[in-house]
């Protein structure tokens, strides 16, 4: 009995400091005495077995009460449990709350989640950062090309700052209407003369539309004049189409020269079949007189020169008939007008010469018998 009771001293010693080293007696005392968190016990135990550092957010709340920041330990729980960083977000709200910009902890956790650095934002809004753009080149309607370098001021937008595009994508935005600007000018001059026309045009486009910052100004530092783009792309094309010129001449060259080898093989061909030609007239000369055609075809002219003759005294043979015929009509055509005036001076003399007096016979008188 007297060694029982030193080892069960021992073990409720033991016991006493376990139990002592599981229950957050310290922390509690600490949130709800020291700081007013007003944390059960419970709570702390859940957040020990949620592997929350209880004197850290009990440390950044502190900071942020101290700061004037209404905020509970549940929410910094909650986004430190979410991989939130809590210093960026207690540092964001109290440069906020200090700059008057209106911030809540939902939305600047939102932000610090989103990826974005909750105190450079507000730093941001305090403090607009300027981005320079340097070397924006774009080409006027008469072909100079400008050189642009420009100075732009933004500032962020907390209201699109979860969702909105970065500064890339505002830079390209504003080094495209500069651009599109350029490129609208008659001349260069006019861009040169009056260099606050891109930056209205910048401004008055809403290029900062669903972006995380907001334009404030874009300031023309220096504009360049480049090269005389279409000075050079009319030698550019005068040079092809001379190139295109050339290759078509030396095409007509080519084809001529084929064109002069054909002829040349043309009448090297021609040469052979006159030759081959006198080489075959001994040989029909000899058949002719050696068959008796050539004899034939002596007697077949004479008789078609006779044949030709012939048919010439006949035509002359035919004309003469013909005019002697001609003749005739003519001659009876005479005979015919001589007898018709004949008979006209007949009836002519007919008619002057005197008629004589005819007298009436007897009427007999009429008898019985008749």
């Amino acid at each position: 009995m007297d060694i029982l009771f030193p080892i069960l001293g021992v073990v409720a010693i033991i016991i006493l400091i376990t139990v002592i080293k599981l229950l957050p007696i310290g922390d509690y005392i600490n949130c709800n005495h020291a700081h007013h968190a007003n944390i059960s016990m419970r709570q702390i135990i859940a957040m020990k077995f949620r592997k929350t550092d209880v004197s850290y957010l009990l440390e950044k709340f502190v900071t942020a009460q101290n700061a004037g920041l209404t905020l509970t330990m549940r929410q910094l729980e909650t986004h430190m449990l979410s991989n939130g960083n809590i210093d960026s977000v207690i540092n964001g709200l109290i440069s906020a709350r200090t700059s008057r910009i209106p911030l809540d902890f939902d939305r600047a956790a939102a932000i610090d989640l989103a990826g974005r650095d909750v105190s450079q934002a507000v730093r941001m809004c305090v403090q607009p950062r300027v981005i320079s753009l340097n070397n924006i080149c774009g080409i006027a309607k008469d072909g100079i090309e400008l050189k642009v370098k420009a100075s732009l001021t933004i500032k962020a937008n907390l209201d699109t700052m979860v969702g909105g595009a970065g500064e890339d994508t505002i830079t390209a935005r504003v080094s495209e209407r500069i651009v599109s600007t350029i490129g609208s000018a008659k001349k260069h001059g006019d861009i040169l003369n009056q260099p606050s026309v891109l930056s209205k045009e910048v401004l008055a486009s809403g290029l900062d539309a669903n972006t995380a910052f907001e334009i404030i100004s874009l300031d023309i530092a220096d504009i360049d004049v480049g090269r005389n783009i279409g000075a050079y792309l009319l030698q550019y094309k005068a040079a092809a189409e001379k190139r295109v010129a050339e290759a078509k001449a030396e095409g007509r060259r080519a084809m001529a020269k084929a064109q002069m080898q054909e002829n040349k093989a043309a009448e090297q061909e021609a040469k052979a079949n006159l030759i081959k030609a006198e080489m075959e007239v001994p040989l029909t000369l000899a058949n002719a007189y050696r068959t008796g055609q050539l004899l034939s075809k002596k007697k077949q002219a004479a008789l078609k020169q006779q044949q030709i003759q012939n048919q010439q005294l006949q035509l002359a043979q035919a004309r003469q008939a013909q005019l002697l015929a001609a003749r005739q009509a003519q001659l009876q055509q005479q005979r015919v007008q001589l007898s018709r005036q004949a008979i006209q001076q007949k009836t002519a003399q007919a008619q002057l010469a005197p008629q004589p007096v005819a007298t009436q016979p007897a009427t007999p008188t009429p008898t019985a018998n008749s």
